[in-house]
């Protein structure tokens, strides 16, 4: 699990505030119990057939598998970090689960889940349209290969309920830094949860919104079409990014010293200090972002903000590293590699 991660490495679509999109489809393997009721046993075996399967899309998808119980914790927390599997699918690896990739990471399966797989498509900025095309390419070429349970009335059966239908969850990694400062994005979040829209922090369920970014996804996949529900969350997308840059000016017209004064402050703490926890850099990057986006500040150097985010994770801070490191080690490099990002140029807030 080395490779390039390509969502993370460019700026698509609305890319000052949508980091990347996602799509993801849920589907099961008829007459296979749900995960949470297999034993080790046929669980590996429906992970075997769903494998089987993998290779002979290979050579068109270039997939890579790889079963969890053969990787060490910290690659498991890598596969997290670059969001290309869940903490939950990666939590207690002691059965069957899998996760395959492809070349450039942009596609990942999560085996053994939830459900049987979840096929996740990744992109740079607001591409939510363009990854559907991909996810619904790669899931006929699995459904010709795999029975998926299905039914005519409900559509794709899957673990949970509200995956019940297209088994379709669109989201939006968003970063919201003005929406926050401004007190406005608790009330934005309130509206969207009003229309079926949820928002979750940085990594999904159950993670918190740290460094203002948030994901924002569909809720139910019953009753709409794939089509419909990835224009509907574009939508909301569209909005929600014209709500942001509108709190940006905002803050421009308003505070133009106080907001000034926290990005500089971001930008010389991370241009000078020696030691950076992972939860002081990544909202020290948020405000630098911020900065950048409002022409405050000088672009990073050689590393989108999203890639810094990743980065600077313990998991891939490790692996840059080529070593484990603990807590004082970490914290170190980390503000290393940060100021070897920064633009070699001062930025005058």
């Amino acid at each position: 699990m080395g490779a390039e991660t390509a969502w993370m490495q460019a700026t698509g679509p609305e890319g000052d505030v949508v980091m990347a999109s996602r799509v993801r489809l849920a589907r099961n393997l008829q007459g296979i119990p749900f995960p949470v009721h297999l034993d080790a046993e046929r669980g590996r075996a429906m992970t075997d057939r769903v494998l089987e399967a993998v290779a002979h899309l290979s050579s068109d998808w270039q997939l890579r598998p790889v079963r969890l119980e053969t990787l060490s914790p910290l690659d498991r927390q890598i596969l997290v970090e670059k969001h290309l599997a869940s903490p939950l699918l990666v939590a207690d690896p002691i059965r069957y689960e899998a996760v395959v990739t492809d070349g450039r990471e942009t596609v990942s399966i999560m085996v053994g889940e939830e459900d049987h797989l979840r096929i996740q498509v990744l992109l740079p900025g607001l591409g939510l349209s363009e990854a559907w095309t991909v996810a619904d390419r790669l899931d006929d070429a699995f459904e010709a290969q795999l029975d998926f349970a299905f039914d005519a009335d409900h559509g794709y059966l899957t673990a949970y309920p509200t995956n019940v239908g297209t088994g379709l969850r669109a989201s939006v990694m968003v970063h919201l830094p003005a929406l926050v400062l401004t007190r406005e994005a608790g009330s934005l979040f309130h509206t969207l949860a009003q229309t079926g829209v949820v928002v979750r922090g940085l990594y999904g369920e159950g993670s918190e919104g740290r460094g203002s970014i948030f994901q924002i996804s569909n809720q139910v996949s019953l009753g709409r079409s794939e089509e419909e529900m990835v224009h509907a969350l574009t939508v909301v997308a569209e909005q929600v990014v014209g709500r942001e840059r509108h709190a940006r000016q905002q803050l421009e017209k308003t505070a133009p010293v106080a907001l000034a004064d926290r990005v500089g402050r971001a930008f010389g703490v991370l241009g000078h200090a020696r030691v950076l926890t992972s939860e002081e850099a990544l909202q020290l990057l948020s405000d630098v972002q911020l900065g950048v986006s409002l022409d405050l500040l000088p672009a990073f150097s050689g590393a989108t903000f999203s890639e810094l985010v990743s980065l600077t994770r313990p998991g891939l801070l490790q692996r840059q590293a080529g070593r484990e490191l603990d807590a004082g080690e970490r914290d170190r490099i980390r503000a290393d590699l940060i100021q070897e990002h920064l633009a070699s140029r001062s930025g005058a807030a």
